[in-house]
């Protein structure tokens, strides 16, 4: 009976690690609270320089150069930018469709032709696609201080 109590215990155990090893954290470690879904964000900004916030959406694009940038699918075929605080840490390039959580900064910034094309080489568009990036881009940024991951 013993054994059978520690091997069900050491069962258990394992399953809770393995639930515990789902997320990964970049960045600074945080406790998710007052979470915002991203597409609520234009709401949190307007009227204000910039908003501290945490938020969660879904990962659209990660940087496929170094990780050092990524889009969060931000609803009705928009994506928000993220890039991280200070160049201080990337994510994984594989991130792509992965739930993920920030603390950060969120702002409002117009967003220029070159840049928009920057942003489409690194993620590997063709240049067929960049071609036809012709106007710039008002649109919700976020400088992440932190970065779960799940």
């Amino acid at each position: 009976m013993k054994k059978f109590v520690f091997a069900a215990l050491t069962c258990l155990s394992g399953m809770v690690v393995q639930a515990q090893e789902k997320s990964a954290t970049f960045g600074e470690s945080f406790t998710p609270q007052n979470v915002i879904p991203v597409n609520q964000l234009a709401q949190a900004v307007e009227g204000k320089d910039s908003a501290f916030v945490q938020t969660e959406g879904i990962v659209k694009e990660v940087c496929q150069n170094k990780g050092c940038w990524m889009r969060v699918d931000a609803g009705n075929g928009q994506e928000m930018l993220v890039r991280f605080k200070n160049y201080a840490f990337f994510v994984p390039k594989d991130a792509a469709g992965k739930k993920v959580i920030l603390k950060g900064k969120a702002f409002e910034q117009k967003t220029s032709v070159a840049e928009l094309r920057h942003y489409a080489e690194d993620a590997g568009k063709s240049k067929k696609e960049i071609a036809k990036i012709k106007k710039p881009e008002k649109s919700v940024r976020f400088v992440a201080d932190g970065v779960i991951l799940e």
